[in-house]
C-alpha cells in the first residue's frame, strides 16, 4: 500500500495571500492610527480582516493535511475534506496508463503531476498535482499496477539490486510528507 500526502507547495499561493492581506492591514492600521486617534473602528476592521486571513490560511492547511492519495493492490483512490469527506476512487485494473509531469518549480522543490489514464471514461483521478517525489510514487504506483506482468519477464530484464530495495522501501512507508 502507498499512502501519499501532497506535496506542501500546493499551500504557497494561500500562505503568500494571507502574508499580503495581512501586511496591508498591518500598514493600512498604522497609517490610519497616525492620522486620527477617532477612526478606532476602521483599526479594528482592519485587524478583523488580517485574523480572518489567517484562519482561512489555517483551513487550507488542515484541508491539505487531511487530504491522503492511496494505492493499493485493487483500488487507486484520493480521501479528501474537512467537514465532508470526498472519496474518489478507481479499480487498479481500470487503468491502462500513467505518466509524470514535473514542472521547473517542481524540479526544484520536488513535487510534480501524475497523469493516470483509465479504460473509457473521464475520472476524478486523472491528473493529481502537487505529488511529492513524484519518480518515486510513480516507480512503486508502477510497480503495484503493472508489477505481475513484469515478473513474468523477469529472466530477460532484471532491474539493478538497489532498485528494487529502494522500490520495496518507498512502498512499505505509511505517509510521505
Amino acid at each position: 500500500m502507498i499512502r501519499v500526502r501532497r506535496h506542501w507547495a500546493m499551500l504557497t499561493k494561500p500562505i503568500l495571500q494571507t502574508i499580503v492581506v495581512v501586511g496591508v492591514a498591518f500598514g493600512l492600521s498604522l497609517l490610519v492610527s497616525r492620522l486620527s486617534q477617532g477612526l478606532w473602528l476602521v483599526q479594528s476592521l482592519l485587524w478583523y480582516l488580517a485574523v480572518a486571513a489567517v484562519m482561512r490560511f489555517a483551513w487550507k492547511v488542515l484541508e491539505w493535511w487531511l487530504e491522503l492519495i492511496i494505492v493499493t493492490d485493487k483500488r487507486f483512490m484520493i480521501t479528501s475534506g474537512v467537514l465532508e469527506t470526498k472519496n474518489s476512487m478507481m479499480p487498479i485494473t481500470k487503468v491502462t496508463d500513467m505518466s509524470f509531469l514535473r514542472p521547473f518549480i517542481g524540479q526544484i522543490l520536488g513535487y510534480g503531476t501524475l497523469r493516470v489514464e483509465s479504460a473509457g471514461q473521464k475520472q476524478d483521478l486523472e491528473h493529481i498535482e502537487y505529488v511529492p517525489r513524484p519518480e518515486e510514487v510513480f516507480k512503486a504506483i508502477s510497480e503495484l499496477i503493472f508489477g505481475e506482468k513484469k515478473q513474468a519477464r523477469s529472466h530477460m530484464l532484471e532491474p539493478p539490486r538497489g532498485a528494487r530495495r529502494r522500490a520495496w522501501r518507498f512502498a512499505r512507508r505509511s505517509d510521505l510528507r
